[in-house]
């Protein structure tokens, strides 16, 4: 069970049920992006996470958190003329096993190599694949289905568009907006496909939820800082949800699931060229968590999750603290959330250094050639401590999908807390 026993009829009646079974998630890393000057990378390989995988599914299962965001690599399934998911066998396999419900991933930055994402045909090429996927994957896992047709769109445009770093190695504002589009009218064609295997199947949209402040020094930038706030960050979820570009088929019911990401580098100072930089704590310009979680939903008025979180280093703790504690002040102004995802599950290596981030619910350690998973601790500790709050399972019982969460208890421990925002939440 995932809520308490209910004394009696009445108190059962006041049951709001939530999408999913456990109030965490979890995920893991899953990039498959051709980056820079080092060619296609698979972050899956670089982790271990298949070598590992039924541990790393045992371990999310101990912890009492029953849904994981897990990448399908399309650069290496979709063979142009022919698909093979064989190598998602042993991740279903292990899934099924632990009774983990997967949000599948179907674009993790990578596509293959003779796709241009340019091309009139791109769309297309994507809704099969995204189709083929979900033929293969449904029968074989537990519903409900949940998909990510494409992670970060307005992240990746600005990636592979205008910074560089990944394919198709964009170097222009106007390179950006026309990866964008182009991604999100694949988006939309994707889950149109899904939903021809599936027609309940769930859409998780995922993108940072960011705040760009103009630098002290330069009060004439604040117009381009408010742009990327206020309209390049809702841009893509925007086409997805039909109020920019209609003709492209986007609805509610396609954006569907609005999942946030909050990192506490996501509030930066604006910069005419290249990536931003990021505020540094207590500074008076950071905006609370709680108010860019409540702008985002009066936006769309659409089911919402923290699509990825998570601190560094020993700060991991701190931050899981500040997270659920500005997520439940965001839950009194009524917004209607359904589960805090602590991404990743194991640790993953920084982008453009390869050094392990030291971000995740285990630490990864090399020993003989393995990466050995480490539980952090004090990490743990304060996950446990939210659960117990929460009133949430802190281990799966034997069928952790029998009951989906009961956001009144949710929304009962943010009025007994009397939970309100505040600045210091990084």
């Amino acid at each position: 069970m995932n809520h308490a026993s209910l004394p009696d009829d009445s108190a059962r009646s006041s049951v709001r049920a939530g999408i999913f079974p456990t109030f965490f998630l979890s995920g893991f890393e899953c990039s498959t992006f051709i980056w820079k000057d080092q060619g296609r990378r698979d972050l899956v390989a670089e982790t271990q996470h298949r070598e590992h995988v039924a541990e790393d599914y045992a371990f999310l299962r101990s912890l009492g958190i029953a849904v994981a965001r897990q990448g399908i690599p399309w650069p290496s399934v979709d063979k142009g003329d022919a698909y093979d998911f064989s190598s998602l066998d042993p991740f279903i396999d292990a899934m099924n096993r632990y009774q983990i419900l997967p949000i599948w991933d179907l674009c993790h930055y990578g596509y293959p190599d003779d796709v241009e994402p340019f091309a009139p045909e791109f769309a297309e090429r994507f809704a099969a694949y995204a189709r083929a996927a979900a033929q293969y994957v449904t029968p074989r896992i537990r519903g409900p289905h949940f998909f990510t047709p494409i992670n970060e769109i307005t992240f990746f445009a600005f990636m592979g568009g205008e910074w560089g770093w990944t394919a198709p190695f964009g170097k222009t504002d106007e390179q950006r907006r026309k990866l964008r589009l182009a991604l999100c009218r694949a988006d939309i064609a994707a889950v149109k496909a899904i939903r021809e295997v599936d027609p309940e199947a769930r859409m998780v949209h995922i993108d940072p939820l960011i705040l760009v402040v103009a630098p002290r020094d330069r009060p004439d930038l604040k117009n381009e800082a408010d742009r990327e706030t206020y309209e390049d960050t809702f841009y893509a979820w925007d086409v997805i949800a039909g109020r920019r570009h209609p003709e492209f088929g986007g609805s509610p019911e396609v954006l569907d699931i609005v999942g946030v990401n909050c990192y506490s580098f996501g509030q930066m100072e604006y910069r005419e060229n290249g990536p931003h930089a990021s505020l540094e704590p207590h500074d008076e310009r950071i905006r609370p968590l709680g108010d860019l979680l409540t702008y985002a939903w009066e936006r769309y008025r659409r089911p919402m999750i923290v699509g990825e979180t998570s601190g560094l280093r020993d700060g991991r703790p701190d931050w899981l603290c500040d997270i659920v504690e500005e997520s439940l002040a965001a839950v009194r102004n009524g917004i209607d959330l359904h589960g805090v995802c602590l991404f990743p599950a194991v640790d993953m290596p920084d982008w453009h250094t390869g050094e392990w981030l030291h971000n995740g619910l285990c630490d990864l350690v090399e020993e003989n050639g393995t990466l050995k998973r480490v539980p952090f601790q004090p990490y743990i500790d304060e996950l446990r401590r939210w659960q117990k709050r929460l009133n949430r399972v802190t281990e799966l019982d034997e069928d952790p999908f029998s009951d989906p969460v009961d956001l009144s208890d949710i929304k009962r421990a943010a009025e007994e807390m009397k939970m309100t925002s505040d600045k210091d939440w990084c």
